[in-house]
Order: structure tokens, then sequence, then C-alpha cells
């Protein structure tokens, strides 16, 4: 149940903190709101560590490292696919593939979780898929915008399945690790493609927003990895898209589609099924 608890917060931050992110990359520049969002994450992770302290272990920031250039890659490619393709594709595309991979793999590693844990994975699945469809209608995806959104899934799959296996008892330093190498690359690639970090004025209190939430996120999954199954915690988490159409709705006034309400409540519902597992 504390896993569950975790995991559901954790979902709803990352909903919150990609809802930041939206608003301020109508605001700025894509590059500065990911460059500098992620530099806030790293400021409150170090910030954190005298909190949350663990054992410095070499291991712990080797997989951090790893995840966050599966992060950092899986976003970029994502925002290419959002370029190329269409949105009610790209979208569903990769929230499915990056939620199911994680579940695969800890499956494939041995977790068995409860017949009624298993419903209710398959049941979030589902509701990732139609939370995520966007307004689009009447359009389909390019085979080459359906194969970036997939290997952005797998990016966004691999950093939660890459933080799970770093040591226990090293605390924060996997995302500290994490936070450390996706910052690199977004600068790197920020310079090699001749991009501007530089935000537009007023801007950058909802980046720094965007970022401190996200990482608080990553915080909540890691406590909830500790005491639960990867392929519970992942799927719970990977339903973020609600949270963020809900906020949309109530903070935008954006209107929700049928589909998407029914997202919304097989979320809730598989939430239900795997927390009385």
């Amino acid at each position: 149940m504390t896993a569950v608890i975790l995991a559901t917060v954790c979902a709803v931050v990352y909903g919150t903190a990609d809802f930041c992110g939206g608003l301020a990359t109508r605001r700025s520049r894509v590059f500065s709101v990911v460059a500098l969002s992620q530099i806030a994450g790293l400021v409150l992770i170090l910030a954190l560590l005298p909190v949350l302290p663990g054992a410095l272990d070499p291991r712990a920031l080797w997989w951090g490292m790893a995840a966050g250039l599966a992060g950092a890659t899986g976003l970029v490619l994502f925002y290419r696919a959002l370029a190329t393709g269409v949105m009610s594709v790209v979208a569903p595309t990769t929230a499915v593939t990056s939620a199911a991979l994680p579940v695969v793999f800890g499956l494939a590693a041995g977790e068995r979780p409860a017949p009624q844990a298993l419903v209710g994975i398959v049941l979030a699945l589902a509701a990732v898929m139609l939370v995520s469809r966007d307004r689009t209608t009447g359009k389909s995806g390019s085979a080459g915008s359906v194969l970036i959104a997939l290997a952005a899934g797998a990016g966004f799959g691999g950093f939660f399945i890459l933080l799970a296996q770093a040591p226990g008892g090293t605390g924060l330093w996997p995302l500290v690790g994490a936070r450390l190498s996706s910052v690199t690359l977004v600068v790197l690639l920020a310079i090699v493609t001749k991009r501007s970090l530089r935000p537009t004025a007023g801007s950058l209190p909802i980046i720094a927003a965007a970022g401190l939430l996200d990482m608080a996120a990553n915080v909540l999954f890691l406590l909830a990895k500790q005491e639960g199954l990867l392929s519970l915690v992942a799927v719970l988490v990977s339903l973020y898209p609600a949270s963020t159409l809900l906020l949309a709705r109530y903070v935008l006034g954006e209107r929700l589609r049928s589909l998407q309400v029914a997202g919304v409540a097989c979320a809730l519902g598989a939430v239900a099924l795997i927390a009385v597992a």
C-alpha cells in the first residue's frame, strides 16, 4: 500500500510538472525550458542529499547517469516525433511504450504481481492510451514518426528500468548521476545545434517550477520502488497524463473528450485494483 500511495502521488507530481513544462514552452524556447528545468532539478536534489542521506556508491552514480541519458534521449526524440508526426498518434504511442517496458522487464526479472494487480496493469495501459489522445482527428502518423515515438517511449521506460537497478541504501545519489548526465547531454545538443538557452522574459519561474516538480517526482519514484515491484510502481507512475489532463481542464478550461474521460476512469480503476492486490 505504501508503494501504491507513493507511486500515485508521483504520477500526480509528474503530471503537474508536465503541465508547468507545457506552459513554459508556450512562453519560451524548448531547449531553454528543458535545460533550465533540468538544472533546477539538479539544485533541488543536491539540497535534499543531507535530508535523505545514502551511501555514495559509484554503481549508483553509473546507473543514474545511464538512466539520465536514456531519459534525455527520450525527451529529445519525443519532441522530434511531435515535430514530424501527429500528436494523437505520437503521444499515446510514447506513453504506452514507456509504461509497458518496465512492466515487461519486471515480469521477465521474476516479479509476480497478484492476478488483480495484473488486471490493474492492463487497465492502466488502456488508461494511458486514452488520456494521451489529442484533439487532432482524421490524420494518421507516418511510419517514421511512429518509430521515433516508439524510441522515445523506450527512452522514458529505460529511465525507470535503469534507475531501479541502483543499489539499495544509496539514497538520492542515483538521481544526482541522472541529472548530471541529462543536463550535460541537453546543453551539448543545444551548443551543437546552435539553440539559445536564454529564457524569454517572465518564463523563468514556471520553468523552475517544472524542474523542481519533475525532480520531486523522481524522488517519489525511488522511494516507491524501494517499497514495491517495478512492474506495479512504473505502471502507476505512467498514469501521469491523467493529472496533466485534469489540470488543463480546470486551470486552462480545456474541454475533455469522452475517450479522455474514460481514460481517467480507467486510471482510477487501475489504482484501486493494484492497491487491493
